[in-house]
């Protein structure tokens, strides 16, 4: 693991923007494994103006999303496909058909899973994914478990993802309690992983990741496994190390 250590939540997006950036440059076809949250929205905001600069040309970029909330409607202004729309594809040049985000709204969880994972295997794999980190260690919507998911699946949101998604909705009972989500081994076969982390609240868990046992108790922690995966994290989640 490459540990790159920025100043603060901006430097951080700057840092990790050029690592996507890189990688757009060097193959312009590249498959692109994206992650929401408010971890990459800074990201996104620097690739948008790099693209403005005609720094940047997405025009045959592919990307696959991690997750989806199962429930919403693509149009919902908490599902993942409104947030990718709207903080980053409407703004770059990105053929709309080349991005790819589980159906929410298909209420049959095998069929879809099967789907999404057909969907990646077919592109040959995911060149860069972008995972933030979850307070408990997920990434994407893999949460704490007895072992390790491999494909993409439907899970059941640990009660601490739903409260810490309340926020974003009218109620609690309005929060989605499933998500459909890249499984662990879909995660690992991405060539690169790019994992960005901010802020004090995050220090103690990414010290876990990195520093303690490779447990599904801490689902990210599976990344000491993978042979290419940098880190950009801010002094403040740095703050244990």
């Amino acid at each position: 693991m490459k540990i790159y250590k920025a100043k603060d939540y901006n430097d951080l997006s700057r840092k990790a923007a050029n690592i996507i950036s890189a990688q757009v440059i060097m193959k312009p076809e590249c498959v692109l494994g994206l992650a929401t949250g408010s971890s990459p929205i800074g990201t996104y905001k620097q690739l948008i103006e790099w693209y403005e600069k005609g720094d940047l040309d997405f025009s045959q970029v592919k990307s696959v999303n991690l997750d989806e909330y199962k429930g919403l409607t693509r149009d919902n202004d908490q599902s993942y496909y409104y947030f990718m729309y709207n903080n980053l594809f409407k703004d770059i040049n990105i053929d709309m058909a080349n991005t790819n985000v589980p159906d929410g709204t298909e209420p049959d969880s095998e069929k879809e899973c099967a789907r999404y994972e057909a969907v990646v295997e077919s592109m040959g794999g995911v060149d860069l994914q972008l995972l933030g980190l979850g307070h408990n260690g997920h990434i994407g919507f893999n949460e704490p478990a007895d072992e390790f998911p491999k494909a993409t699946h439907c899970v059941d949101l640990a009660p601490s993802t739903i409260e810490a998604n309340k926020r974003f909705f009218a109620s609690i009972d309005d929060v989605p309690k499933q998500a459909y989500t890249m499984g662990i081994g879909t995660i690992m076969n991405a060539k690169k992983i790019l994992l960005i982390v901010s802020g004090e609240d995050k220090a103690q868990i990414l010290y876990d990741v990195v520093h303690g046992p490779i447990t599904p108790q801490v689902p990210a922690s599976i990344l000491q496994l993978h042979k290419d995966v940098v880190i950009v994290a801010d002094e403040a989640a740095l703050s244990k190390f």
